[in-house]
């Protein structure tokens, strides 16, 4: 979704929504979340209120006017019948199937009001430097998590990364043979957007940052001497990147054309941008999810860019066998996410193994 297109459905969000979660917006904004995920827990805070008026938990004439008291005094019943809710209900926009929601949409659902009541009952500050108040339902809420071995992680996964060779042979096949299929109209859009194209596809595949971040770089964020960039990681924090030196030649050749090819000005302060009527705007997670998608398909299995972050990750840790390392990379200050590249790892030895 483009930027300016998020900032408006965002406000239209915000106009309904009661003043207690304009302030949590707020305060999220300052951390900062990214405006996706606000859109998201915007869209998910909409959901459960309208339940709340539908269900006769509040006596509220319309979203704006539910008050702090409704949600304070909420009981876990009420929460775990919203669940079920969610559970039985129809997706929305989904006329092909009458299953509910997904358990990982109700997860996501369920999060986004963790988030909220923490703010609620933790974090914000009245004038007497309380919290608005200090009953939290959600924490008496379960979520069901998907339950699968790191073994089983690693061997659905592997499939979908480009490791080894593969890592160059992709940028290779984007760089000399995509264009090959395509029509002459196709090839003019290709050829437009090939440089950008490459370089995102590189700079995720040489530094294993997250979508969001890929999205939200500056051009003041990379150094291509050090071939460093900066980022804003999870929780707000910068941190500083190494980036692989391969993707070196894939980033100058976009920063090349540039300027000329998106009709950039010294305002446009964007790394990775789109021209749409002559007007710039940032490459937005929907269009990179897309692109990333569509070459990926053609040249062996569609992968999302997360995908991308776990061929990095996974080559890294192969060539040094260190989970300090990888961690690190990825922006995590934990290595215990990073176990399940030791799983494909061993999985690759064990094949070599295998061939002796």
């Amino acid at each position: 979704m483009r930027r300016e297109l998020l900032l408006e459905k965002i406000e239209t969000y915000k106009a309904v929504m009661p003043w207690y979660v304009l302030d949590y917006y707020q305060s999220k904004l300052a951390v900062p979340y990214s405006f996706t995920t606000l859109y998201e827990y915007l869209k998910e805070y909409k959901r459960f209120f309208d339940w709340l008026m539908d269900a006769d938990l509040t006596q509220a004439p319309k979203i704006a006017d539910i008050d702090l008291s409704t949600l304070e005094h909420l009981t876990k019943k009420d929460l775990e019948a919203f669940v079920l809710y969610l559970r039985e209900r129809p997706s929305l926009n989904t006329y092909s199937t009458k299953e509910g929601l997904s358990q990982t949409t109700i997860n996501r659902t369920l999060s986004a009001l963790s988030s909220l009541y923490k703010y609620l009952t933790e974090e914000v500050e009245n004038d007497q430097g309380e919290p608005y108040f200090y009953r939290n339902v959600m924490k008496k809420v379960s979520t069901k998590k998907k339950k699968e071995t790191l073994a089983s992680r690693a061997e659905n996964i592997k499939q979908k990364l480009f490791l080894g060779d593969e890592t160059l042979a992709f940028l290779d096949y984007v760089d000399k043979e995509y264009e090959q299929k395509l029509s002459n109209r196709a090839k003019s859009s290709f050829r437009k957007n090939k440089e950008r194209d490459l370089a995102i596809i590189a700079l995720l595949l040489a530094s294993g940052v997250r979508l969001s971040e890929a999205v939200n770089l500056d051009l003041k964020d990379v150094n291509l001497n050090m071939m460093i960039i900066e980022v804003i990681r999870k929780g707000g924090k910068r941190d500083s990147v190494n980036v692989a030196g391969f993707a070196k030649g894939y980033l100058e050749s976009y920063l090349a054309v540039r300027q000329r090819r998106y009709k950039a000005e010294k305002q446009d302060l964007a790394f990775f941008l789109t021209e749409y009527r002559g007007v710039p705007n940032r490459m937005d997670a929907s269009s990179i999810e897309k692109m990333v998608g569509k070459y990926s398909e053609d040249f062996k299995i569609r992968v999302t860019p997360h995908k991308l972050r776990h061929t990095l990750a996974t080559r890294l840790y192969d060539a040094t066998k260190s989970q300090v390392l990888v961690s690190h990379q990825l922006g995590h200050s934990s290595t215990q996410v990073t176990d399940l590249y030791t799983h494909i790892v061993n999985d690759e030895q064990k094949n070599a193994l295998d061939n002796l």
